[in-house]
């Protein structure tokens, strides 16, 4: 075990390389001067060149590189062209309300998909398996912003149970920081749950085609002792894959959802970064970004074995 997870840290090397080159070449690259935003549409040519200089951006783009592969081996993520202060302190402050929204919308998603899609494998052929799949294939074909726009004009405006948008943070409780991370939960948790719906009614016929299925069901087992213990825990494997990747495709694809209800997560960061070209803010979050959503993937590799014995990281 100690040894497949040394060789998957390691592997990280080579992904982050890529990952750190493609994206700083994408941003230097695309047109867009920061120093001319800063400035603005009055500023000279010279008191552009002056800036540019002052930052470092006038160097050779190899040179750029490099410096910043050097100080993000040092730990350092650099420094903020627009917000003054340290990329790592940004990352921070804006981290949370991310993690809090993909959290519950994570939540939300496997609270809907797992009972749904458990119950349409049950019901195979059934009127109820075509409407849960036609919900699922629904909630997979409406964008998780138009979803919620839909919701904060219905739910907010005209009901107005709920905040429109807004954050507020835990320590202001809980109920009061989940409120306003609610509606955009449902907007970006609907399009998980259709998915995770999806594979676990895929898994779950696999497998109650199986001999031992059909022996469990002739010693007079029930049908929720058959469906719970001895067939969902065998098809739990390419479900927890997908709820796996769900999670950190919530993480990476917040950005609109979080603009449309002003939530001052990674998303809004990055969008903002982009805007000003803020160089630094945006390879510092996709690395980060980069990081989490790899680091997910081996998590889900190590609960392999836990969650089916047949499945073992250290055997041949």
């Amino acid at each position: 075990m100690l040894a497949y997870i040394t060789k998957r840290l390691f592997s990280l090397i080579p992904v982050l390389f890529v990952v750190t080159t493609v994206i700083f070449l994408i941003i230097h690259i695309a047109p867009g001067d920061p120093a001319a935003v800063m400035l603005g549409i009055e500023a000279s040519e010279k008191e552009v060149e002056a800036l540019n200089e002052n930052l470092g951006l006038n160097r050779p783009i190899h040179i750029q590189y490099m410096n910043w592969v050097f100080d993000l081996l040092k730990g350092d993520l650099g420094q903020s062209i627009f917000m003054h202060q340290p990329v790592s302190e940004a990352i921070i402050e804006h981290v949370g309300p991310t993690l809090s929204l993909a959290i519950l919308a994570q939540i939300i998603a496997l609270i809907l998909a797992i009972p749904f899609g458990i119950f349409a494998s049950y019901k195979r052929g059934s009127i109820v398996d075509y409407v849960l799949m036609g919900v699922s294939l629904l909630g997979m074909a409406v964008p998780s912003f138009l979803l919620g726009l839909f919701l904060m004009l219905f739910v907010s405006v005209q009901l107005q149970w709920l905040p429109v948008a807004g954050y507020e943070p835990l320590s202001k409780g809980i109920w009061t920081h989940f409120q306003y991370l609610i509606l955009p939960g449902i907007s970006l948790g609907t399009i998980q749950a259709a998915l995770i719906t999806r594979m676990t009614r895929s898994s779950m016929l696999e497998i109650l085609n199986l001999n031992y299925i059909k022996t469990a069901r002739s010693k007079g087992l029930s049908e929720i002792s058959v469906l719970l213990k001895h067939t969902f825990r065998n098809a739990f494997i390419p479900i927890l894959t997908v709820i796996g990747q769900t999670f950190g495709s919530l993480v990476t694809g917040a950005v609109v959802v979080e603009s449309i209800f002003n939530i001052p997560g990674l998303g809004q960061l990055v969008l903002n970064s982009i805007v000003r070209r803020d160089f630094p803010v945006i390879q510092g979050v996709v690395l980060i970004v980069t990081l989490i959503y790899v680091g997910l993937n081996l998590i889900i590799d190590l609960l392999y074995g836990a969650v089916d014995p047949r499945v073992r990281l250290d055997r041949k």
